[in-house]
């Protein structure tokens, strides 16, 4: 992938014009507000001290880095959102998992829901999750781990993170799905969304964005 983007002026900044920006969130901040006075610095917060207009179209876990699609104004996020709603943008995530995942791809298709007693988790939930698709494919093999590519279909809450542990092979320094000895092998979640494409809400241009994973 390359960069669709006529400026790289700000740290974390990907791409941005009239209409949209896109930014480049670290893992640890939060994409919007959480309660509480200390959790009110985010990624939509920062963007709005430069562009005010600047509103949160989908959102990455605290934990998880990577690529955010932020519309300029209202009509542009409700515009950005129905792009995403219809399935008409391409994510792409990059992952490291524990053990060796047989295969080289792969779907997984489990159907997510909440684990209402272990709230904030989520669960694979036959009777009432929603319907979620993950595509896999290996990237690397290593020691006990496998880097993967990740193409969500759906954009369930934590879908990626479920299914990756309901087949046996948890992201490394996953505080919520993974066991002790799986979380402490990273100092961070190994979860990065490495990849966004669309097109352009006003001309219809293909949009391309990339960010290498940082682990």
């Amino acid at each position: 992938m390359k960069y669709s983007t006529p400026y790289r002026f700000s740290e974390g900044l990907v791409f941005v014009d009239e209409h949209l920006l896109v930014m480049d969130k670290p893992s640890g901040l939060l994409a919007v507000p959480g309660r509480g006075e200390d959790k009110q610095d985010c990624l939509s917060a920062r963007a709005q001290r430069l562009w005010p207009d600047a509103l949160i179209v989908h959102r990455l876990d605290m934990a998880t880095s990577g690529l955010v699609l932020m519309g300029r104004g209202l009509h542009m996020q409700r515009v950005l959102s129905r792009a995403f709603a219809d399935r008409a943008v391409a994510k792409r995530y990059e992952a490291v998992v524990a053990g060796t995942i047989p295969g080289d791809e792969g779907m997984i298709d489990l159907p997510v829901g909440r684990d209402w007693p272990n709230r904030p988790q989520q669960k694979v939930d036959p009777e009432q999750g929603r319907p979620s698709v993950t595509h896999w494919r290996v990237l690397e093999r290593g020691d006990d781990s496998t880097r993967l590519a990740l193409e969500p279909v759906t954009g369930r809450t934590h879908q990626l993170r479920v299914h990756l542990q309901a087949i046996g092979h948890p992201i490394l320094g996953d505080a919520l799905y993974a066991p002790t000895t799986v979380r402490e092998r990273s100092d961070r979640l190994a979860l990065h969304a490495t990849g966004l494409a669309l097109a352009h809400p006003a001309s219809g241009e293909p949009l391309v964005f990339a960010s290498a994973a940082p682990f």
